[in-house]
């Protein structure tokens, strides 16, 4: 338990150069010591040890008014006994320092009950995000520990290189963050994701009774709203270039092309499930493949266009052998490498778009894209495409064929105007 004492501090090294006197302070035991200093001086002469104040009759005090002086003292002595009180035993949750700030805040703000949540609420941003992290990691989900990761690292950034409070992230905080990041003229997609990361692990912790907040902060601050990039999608005909591509058999560029109508012929597959995809996946006419982000299963029939570019990579390959040169088995070990892999993907895909005509951005996500938008444009359902991609949610496959509706609204405005 805390102890708390008023006391005249006589250790040499503590005597004033200028008055020659000693300083009156408050002693915090706890686990260690710590002294608040209490902007009074005097000789060992002019205090009352057992009354813990300024002596009145001592001449080394007659040019100080001791009765303001000792009733500030007794002030704030019995404040920060009333605080110990009001923590009872939640003092163990933390450390001598916090305890002092929690004294200071006691006289300074006179704060009353909600100083004891603070204490019973003593868990940081970057204490709780190496738990929720770590468990992403242990659980091969290394995509998400890094954008957990950018959020903390973000917020600790801002914060001036210090850890936070889960406490201290107020409304203002976050808007204060929000328009930093905005004068920066970093989009708000930008900061939406950072914010969602952060307000992913604060709630977390929240579900897990890791803390108890008065009033949930996200309830108040609203992230902004993401707003539409511009559409990463590509034509059917398009598609059908690729096909005529010429290139060297088994090249990077011929490597890179095939994976790509793979993903587009196995509806719009992402490149992290292709990578994965083993030579037992494939049973019969069909594949058979998780959706990593989810992880649900999902399996397409194996057409003749399909199966000609399969057979390439089928070629020598044993049972349980991945079919892909550029393999990956999905564990956090080896992200690093999937995200390499990935990035010379695409900046094969750049090359191939220029080789076949394409004049939009072309990536890995484009193809992806681009069958959902292809499949709207004949006629097939929403929730039939969401449920061919894998989505957990018909809202992601919405947010996906945005640019589509409109597109078809204002095909709609034609006819009827013109």
């Amino acid at each position: 338990m805390a102890k708390i004492t008023l006391t005249l501090d006589t250790r040499k090294h503590s005597k004033s150069k200028l008055s020659g006197k000693y300083p009156v302070v408050l002693s915090v035991y706890h686990k260690k010591p710590r002294f608040i200093r209490m902007d009074v001086y005097t000789l060992a002469s002019g205090w009352d040890e057992s009354k813990s104040q300024l002596k009145k009759s001592a001449p080394i005090n007659k040019n100080l008014d001791c009765d303001s002086i000792n009733i500030d003292l007794d002030r704030k002595f019995f404040k920060a006994k009333e605080l110990l009180r009001e923590i009872g035993n939640s003092v163990r949750l933390i450390s001598v320092d916090r305890l002092i700030q929690h004294i200071k805040e006691k006289w300074d703000e006179n704060p009353e009950s909600h100083i004891k949540n603070k204490v019973e609420n003593e868990i940081s941003l970057v204490k709780w995000s190496n738990i929720v992290i770590q468990r992403s990691l242990d659980a091969d989900s290394p995509h998400t520990a890094g954008w957990y990761q950018q959020g903390v690292n973000e917020i600790v950034k801002y914060n001036s290189g210090e850890d936070i409070m889960l406490y201290d992230l107020t409304v203002t905080f976050l808007k204060n963050f929000e328009a930093h990041h905005r004068g920066k003229e970093n989009s708000v997609n930008t900061i939406g994701i950072i914010l969602r990361a952060v307000r992913s692990i604060y709630n977390k912790a929240i579900v897990e009774e890791c803390y108890k907040p008065t009033k949930n902060v996200f309830e108040s601050y609203k992230i902004p709203a993401t707003i539409r990039t511009k559409k990463r999608a590509i034509s059917k005909e398009e598609v059908l270039r690729l096909c005529e591509l010429k290139y060297e058999p088994f090249g990077p560029l011929w490597n890179a092309r095939n994976y790509a109508l793979i993903m587009f012929y196995c509806k719009g597959m992402n490149f992290i499930d292709l990578v994965k995809v083993k030579t037992d996946h494939i049973q019969g006419s069909r594949l058979f493949y998780g959706r990593s982000k989810t992880g649900t299963p999902l399996s397409v029939k194996i057409h003749p266009k399909l199966r000609t570019l399969l057979f390439f990579y089928l070629n020598g390959k044993k049972e349980g052998d991945y079919l892909f040169p550029t393999n990956y088995d999905g564990s956090t070990k080896h992200f690093q490498k999937y995200k390499s892999q990935r990035r010379r993907m695409n900046e094969r895909l750049r090359v191939i778009a220029q080789d076949a005509g394409i004049e939009a951005k072309f990536t890995t996500y484009t193809i992806r894209h681009s069958w959902a938008t292809i499949a709207k444009y004949m006629g097939i359902s929403t929730a039939l495409i969401s449920e061919s991609l894998g989505h957990a949610s018909l809202k992601t496959t919405q947010i996906y064929l945005k640019d589509f509706d409109d597109k078809v609204l204002d095909e709609v405005n034609d006819l009827v105007t013109t």
